[in-house]
């Protein structure tokens, strides 16, 4: 009999890339896709299919797939429980094979968005067909999220659901959209779904009230209890809407070392938690968003010791202060820092340092126009990050300059037609816009 395990969905690239004031260039994306592929997690929730400045960083990705540069994680995209929505995201990602559709689930949603124009019977039917449509595309997983679902009735969870599950969907996302749940009542809502339904379940738990973690390994421990797979929806660094999501290493640390769950559950056997430092400081890198210094694991206090007893204790035996190794996180190798003369490469390099830079890497260009097209596609990487470029993505852009160039290219929407061209073609006027 298969043993029931708990798989980590990361949403960095799709709710974590929604914080407010914050974002990712799509190279950046991109390397936090490879990244979670060599730390072997699950699932990594890419982006967003209707969105036409993702359609080349998707399709771009779904290609690295194609070549055998991400393997252990798939890749799945984001898209509301419509029909119309699901035609849309395969016409533009032809290649996507997995999907999560999403509807409001809750009366407060409900009527607080559709505004009496549609019910909950409407979000069941819609949901229905927008699975039967992807089913219809090829799509190969499909998950369904009940946004809102910690404010929704249990009994029409569980129908909405069931219903899904007939039509073809694989999984049920419970979405704690406002972070209202507590891990008790997480626990009881979470095992009476997985028994009614016996769909395994996505935990995806917002931080608003500090207990996105907690919920998060609890409806996992629920989910398993039951009898189905758990899928833990985690963020990099806890990056996510507001509060932010629940934190990726956090939540492997609280299943593996955990008194409740050390050895008693299990994790997705793939996952290596020594790229965890890795992982966490590319990601703070790229939002431009320091790790606080008390991050669980990945903070610079999380080994670090002051107190007299504490010092004298964990000198004598790490195990005194320290719940876990930080080795065990890919941490502990000394950081060289230059603090002398640094050539370093951007928009506006040149050919000179652009190619000590590389010869750093111990990368040699086989002629000078490999050089030259490396170079360019450099300096647009810059623009895109506005950051000076790390060695993942020099590496990246060396070895697949296709797909950098693919998915640096962004295209905005303008057809001047209607109003639009109106206004252009006929107003010659010099505006102020300061």
């Amino acid at each position: 009999m298969k043993e029931n395990r708990i798989y980590f969905v990361d949403v960095t690239n799709r709710d974590g890339v929604q914080t407010s004031r914050l974002g990712l260039a799509k190279l950046q994306k991109t390397i936090i896709n490879v990244m979670l592929d060599d730390m072997g997690i699950t699932q990594s929730e890419f982006g967003f299919p209707t969105t036409k400045h993702e359609i080349n960083y998707l399709n771009g990705n779904l290609e690295l797939v194609e070549r055998g540069v991400i393997r252990k994680t798939k890749l799945s995209g984001w898209m509301r429980s419509i029909a119309e929505d699901v035609e849309l995201s395969f016409k533009n990602v032809p290649k996507l094979k997995n999907i999560n559709l999403s509807q409001s689930t809750s009366h407060q949603m409900i009527n607080g968005k559709y505004q009496g124009k549609k019910t909950p019977e409407d979000m069941i039917s819609m949901t229905y067909d927008a699975v039967q449509c992807a089913l219809d595309k090829g799509a190969e997983l499909i998950g369904i999220n009940a946004e809102d679902a910690s404010r929704s009735d249990l009994d029409y969870l569980i129908r909405y659901a069931n219903s899904a599950k007939k039509a073809g969907a694989h999984r049920f996302r419970y979405c704690d959209t406002l972070g209202y749940e507590d891990p008790q009542t997480t626990y009881q809502r979470i095992f009476t779904i997985a028994q009614e339904t016996g769909m395994p379940i996505e935990l995806h738990f917002h931080n608003d009230l500090g207990m996105a973690v907690a919920c998060s390994v609890m409806g996992a421990r629920a989910a398993v209890d039951a009898g189905v797979d758990a899928y833990i929806n985690t963020a990099i660094n806890g990056m996510g809407e507001r509060a932010g999501n629940a934190d990726l290493v956090s939540c492997l640390l609280a299943v593996l070392k955990s008194a409740g769950f050390k050895d008693k559950y299990q994790i997705d056997p793939n996952i290596d938690l020594s790229k965890s430092w890795q992982l966490a400081k590319y990601t703070s890198y790229a939002f431009g968003v320091p790790i606080p210094i008390n991050q669980p694991a990945v903070g610079d206090n999380a080994f670090a010791h002051e107190s007299g007893i504490h010092a004298d204790g964990a000198l004598k035996d790490r195990r005194n202060y320290e719940l876990y190794d930080f080795e065990e996180l890919g941490r502990g190798e000394p950081e060289i820092i230059e603090t002398g003369r640094m050539i370093t490469t951007g928009e506006y390099g040149g050919i000179k340092g652009f190619r000590n830079v590389y010869d750093n890497l111990e990368i040699e260009f086989k002629d000078e126009h490999e050089a030259r097209n490396i170079l360019e596609l450099a300096r647009y990487a810059n623009v895109h990050t506005q950051k000076p470029l790390t060695s993942s993505e020099l590496k990246f852009i060396y070895y697949y300059p296709d797909i950098a160039a693919k998915v640096m290219t962004v295209s905005p929407y303008y057809e001047p037609i209607g109003a639009i061209k109106e206004r252009v073609e006929a107003d010659k006027t010099p505006h102020r816009i300061f």
